[in-house]
């Protein structure tokens, strides 16, 4: 059996966490599991950071934390291959364009009062998110469902998300089981505190559990009552966060360019990130141990059966709104062969899609 080559020195191992985090958050997507798969497939089974097993494990630790999921996937990814400057500047990489993305249109959209129409790009991506989300799962089942106690944990899991229970919920109720048995003018403010700014968006980073599409209401709650925007324009900064590339914590950057425009961008955006490098930073080192420890050994197992279940339901989930179309169909089926085949991977799944998304919205 063919050895792998020596790693390469540690410098070079950083340039390489930047290079790919940025390239995969100029290309992450389709939401958080979308994101894990992508992180997955490139730098698991294509780049073998780290053994699928280990990958799994940041995974359920990642879930486990308030913060976007994704993120802190790609902050303990970095830190697992370039130690702890892969984590401050692979995570700064992989956040970066999609916060810029953000930015751009949140400008564009004060200019014009709209977002630009997207629903050709939007209706080729789907099918290819499911495509990507549907191969991770399979390949990451093959690492955690090895027994038939796994398979139960990840088909419950499975089953609970497709009734509409929490990622959080799931995963919790997993680790706890194991354990147990072995109103103002929006857009136009700029009166806004920055401090203030940056407190609001610390703390929803430092509480928000679970999907990121959880956020509107932490953002409903937070500014709202505050009188800082109103809900039309907050659906809207939603909005501009799922088109855009990245985690949909960016979305963060819209609405702080709305209420005080780039220095609130900022502040906003650091304000939210930031709690996730710090959990990261301070569990990675405990998650290297959990492996050690018999008892957590097998809780985590389980957690990482049930964060298996828990992507395959939303890959069902997406079926109805990612298959809709004859378009979306000849899609899907060109992902697949190219996936099997090898010629693509799942990021030049992605890519392709908002090709042919392009190319339809011109014919």
């Amino acid at each position: 059996m063919a050895t792998r080559p020596a790693p390469p020195a540690a410098p070079g191992r950083l340039l390489e966490v930047v290079v790919v985090l940025a390239r995969l958050g100029a290309t992450a997507f389709g939401g958080p599991a979308a994101h894990v798969a992508l992180l997955e497939a490139e730098c698991v089974t294509r780049r073998r950071w780290c053994h699928p097993q280990q990958f799994l494990d940041m995974l359920a630790a990642s879930s486990l934390l308030p913060g976007p999921t994704s993120t802190e996937l790609a902050l303990h990814l970095g830190r697992l291959h370039a130690g702890w400057p892969g984590l401050v500047l692979g995570g700064l990489a992989w956040m970066a364009p999609g916060t810029l993305a953000v930015g751009g249109l949140a400008w564009l959209y004060e200019s014009a009062g709209t977002l630009p129409a997207t629903a050709a790009m939007l209706e080729a991506l789907r099918p290819a998110v499911l495509v990507v989300i549907a191969d991770a799962v399979r390949r990451l089942a093959r690492s955690v469902v090895s027994d038939a106690t796994h398979a139960l944990w990840a088909v419950g899991a499975a089953a609970l998300g497709l009734a509409g229970v929490s990622e959080v919920a799931v995963v919790l109720g997993a680790l706890a089981l194991a354990l147990a048995f072995g109103g103002v003018a929006p857009g136009r403010l700029r009166a806004v505190p920055l401090g203030e700014l940056f407190l609001v968006f610390l703390w929803i980073g430092s509480t928000l559990l679970g999907s990121g599409y959880l956020l509107f209401g932490y953002l409903e709650d937070a500014l709202g009552a505050r009188g800082w925007l109103d809900h039309a324009r907050l659906l809207d900064a939603v909005a501009a966060g799922q088109l855009t590339p990245g985690p949909l914590f960016s979305t963060a950057t819209f609405v702080g360019f709305l209420l005080a425009g780039w220095p609130g961008a900022a502040v906003a955006t650091a304000g939210i990130f930031l709690p996730c490098f710090v959990l990261v930073a301070a569990t990675a080192p405990l998650v290297e141990r959990w492996r050690s420890l018999p008892r957590i050994r097998g809780a985590l197992d389980a957690v990482n059966a049930a964060v298996v279940g828990a992507i395959a339901a939303v890959v069902v989930r997406l079926v109805p709104e990612a298959l809709g179309s004859g378009f979306q169909v000849v899609v899907a089926l060109l992902g697949v062969a190219a996936l099997a085949s090898g010629r693509l991977g799942a990021t030049g799944v992605i890519l392709g899609a908002l090709s042919l998304g392009v190319a339809w919205a011109l014919a």
